[in-house]
């Protein structure tokens, strides 16, 4: 009777969870990039209305991709500006010997950042960095990072997209590369519980609180960025691309967030390592730095996510019919609510089947997220560490939890 009930409780999670219309997977928020000459006329935007900032930390293996797809885009921009945030690699010289062969050299403006201001990310520093050194007035700042492919005619599209719907801010959350197996197993969940926390109806919806961008690819007015505060009021932030959305959004400006097919990330993540990482950065700065929130993250993943196919097995293995039915059930539903962002990473479907075994690996990584802050270890990014506001004193969000 225990597993049969414990069957049940899991089942109308799922149930409850496919009935919420605003969690369904957000197709309807693709964002799709027709090619420059087939923008619409009114997306001319006068090349002297964008700037471009990429800030770029030892990006050598990605800008030879990625810069020229931008540079390819210069009659839709007034300039582009590099960051270079110090990199130990070749990333400065590479781009500036993009810019040398470019059509249009002169738009594309190169600098190194200068170590950020203590309690800053490097990130924000950089893109502060960029937008003093392009001075001009353009009214839109299109900030996307340095593994960001774009393809023709993305530039015009979203500022199309903003001016057309009245949106101050467009984020785009680009296509993470799913090609290896730790990739195809662990990127589409990486997405999929993305949008169950900040659902993207609701985050276009502004009669809901709900707020979220997506940092690689965000366009916005400048205007909005200075009536929050600038870059100086998301300098410390760990998720700042969140952070970001959550103050334009308070401020009363209209925020969008979609999906991008044809905006591809170009970033490696071949090893369960490399995906730690990316995870690890921020998870436990998602839980506020309360060590009772990591363990309720392991209770809730472990019930609801990874429960359903152990308990088909265990009531099996006691002879409950009743307790397979219901959990079978829960492994359908499951599937089939997350095959789209399988689909979406063009990812092999029977991968649909695989959240289960995805979920006990981002418990892992939470896990991992709140030790390394415990440990005062921080996080490696890029090849530099990364120490967050809760690393510093541990103790403090061990108090702040609700033991």
């Amino acid at each position: 009777m225990t597993v049969t009930a414990t069957a049940l409780i899991v089942l109308l999670f799922w149930v409850v969870l496919a009935f919420d219309t605003k969690r369904w997977w957000p197709s309807i928020h693709a964002f799709r990039c027709p090619e420059l000459e087939r923008v619409p006329s009114t997306a001319s935007t006068g090349q002297e209305d964008v700037l471009v900032i990429v800030p770029a930390l030892n990006e050598e293996e990605t800008l030879a991709e990625t810069l020229p797809a931008l540079l390819a885009q210069a009659s839709s921009f007034a300039k582009l500006v590099l960051v270079d945030d110090r990199s130990t690699d070749r990333t400065g010289e590479i781009a500036r010997s993009l810019a040398g062969s470019s059509a249009e050299p002169e738009k594309l403006l190169v600098v190194t950042s200068q170590p950020p201001p203590a309690g800053w990310l490097g990130k924000i520093h950089g893109l502060k960095t960029g937008l003093n050194a392009a001075g001009g007035s353009s009214e839109w700042l299109l900030l996307t990072d340095a593994d960001i492919l774009h393809p023709r005619g993305s530039i015009a599209a979203l500022v199309e997209k903003a001016r057309k719907e009245g949106i101050e801010l467009v984020s785009v959350m680009a296509r993470l590369r799913a090609e290896t197996f730790w990739e195809k197993l662990l990127i589409p969940p990486f997405v999929w519980f993305f949008q169950l926390l900040y659902p993207f109806r609701r985050v276009a919806d502004s009669r809901s609180s709900t707020a979220a961008a997506a940092g690689g690819c965000v366009l916005l007015r400048r205007s909005l960025l200075e009536k929050i505060g600038g870059f100086d009021a998301l300098g410390g932030a760990v998720i700042d691309d969140v952070r970001l959305a959550q103050l334009a959004k308070k401020s009363g400006a209209r925020i969008w967030l979609g999906l991008g097919p044809e905006i591809l990330s170009v970033r490696r993540s071949e090893k369960l390592e490399d995906i730690t990482r990316m995870v690890a950065r921020t998870a436990f700065d998602q839980l506020g730095y309360r060590y009772s929130l990591v363990l309720g993250t392991f209770v809730f993943l472990g019930l609801f996510f990874v429960a359903p196919p152990v308990l088909v097995a265990l009531g099996a293995a006691v002879g409950e019919g009743r307790a397979m039915a219901l959990s079978l059930a829960a492994v359908l539903i499951q599937a089939a609510l997350f095959l789209p962002a399988v689909r979406h990473h063009r990812v092999p479907l029977r991968f649909a089947f695989t959240l289960p075994l995805a979920s006990v690996f981002y418990a892992y990584m939470t896990g991992v997220s709140a030790w390394r802050h415990w440990r005062r270890q921080g996080v490696s990014w890029r090849g530099r560490k990364i120490l967050s506001q809760g690393t510093t004193l541990p103790w403090r969000a061990f108090r702040k939890s609700s033991f």
